[in-house]
């Protein structure tokens, strides 16, 4: 669903992204993991349309990043790590307008609002602004606005930041129920561990390793993934979270 190669990013002449090749498959959830500044950033805005690789070539859900950035849009979902509503809209009328612009009918609209809604266990909250929802509930409300268009591929940017520990645990549930290809930057490595089909870790603008958590680990003698994160990037994990 996402193939990238030789993609690069250069920022005044300084390369933030160095000619990243990966390989994202269908139905799978990958975590992509790196230290602040590794260029984790950079690759997500680059594939979901938001920045312009200067050169290098990818496609995600068959369309073209270069020439198709409009089909790309329409195959995806994008939760950013902010809230993603309107602060005094209401979480109904908001996702009602994003089906919409999606091009559903006024009546599909409806429909996807409520199915969307109830998967998450926000049935009942069409009525209410973001500010009444606790910081769990306001998550699931913007993951339910990355997916009311069904997208082919979801990419999620550290989807748990903030949450104590009972809501991020939440959170990975509703994660683990999505049908759909997914994407996902975190800065936790539990997060990865437990939610990761396999995981992308990027330092220096460079996949320095990838593979499954499991595989990670017995490949480096069965450490933890935090010992594996700090063998291939050379930094403790604390520093990502900085």
């Amino acid at each position: 669903m996402i193939t990238a190669r030789a993609l690069t990013r250069t920022f005044k002449g300084v390369p933030a992204v160095r000619a990243v090749d990966l390989d994202v498959y269908e139905g799978e959830i990958c975590g992509f993991l790196g230290p602040n500044g590794a260029g984790k950033t950079t690759t997500l805005r680059m594939l979901t349309t938001l920045l312009r690789p200067t050169s290098g070539a990818a496609t995600v859900a068959g369309h073209d990043l270069v020439d198709d950035p409009a089909g790309v849009r329409g195959s995806i979902g994008y939760v950013a790590q902010g809230g993603m509503f309107t602060p005094l809209s209401r979480i109904g009328d908001e996702l009602r307008l994003q089906a919409r612009l999606y091009g559903h009918s006024a009546r599909e609209a409806r429909r996807r609002t409520g199915e969307v809604l109830d998967r998450l266990d926000l049935g009942g909250f069409e009525q209410r602004t973001p500010a009444s929802l606790s910081g769990g509930q306001a998550r699931r409300a913007d993951l339910a606005l990355g997916l009311i268009h069904t997208p082919k591929v979801l990419f999620l940017d550290e989807p748990t930041n903030g949450l104590d520990p009972r809501a991020r645990a939440e959170l990975w549930t509703y994660i683990r129920g999505l049908k759909t290809t997914i994407f996902l930057s975190t800065h936790y490595l539990d997060e990865a561990d437990a939610l990761c089909d396999r995981v992308l870790i990027i330092d220096g603008g460079r996949i320095v390793a990838s593979g499954s958590p499991a595989d990670l680990k017995r490949d480096h003698a069965a450490k933890t993934l935090d010992e594996v994160f700090l063998t291939v990037t050379g930094r403790p994990m604390e520093e990502t979270a900085a």
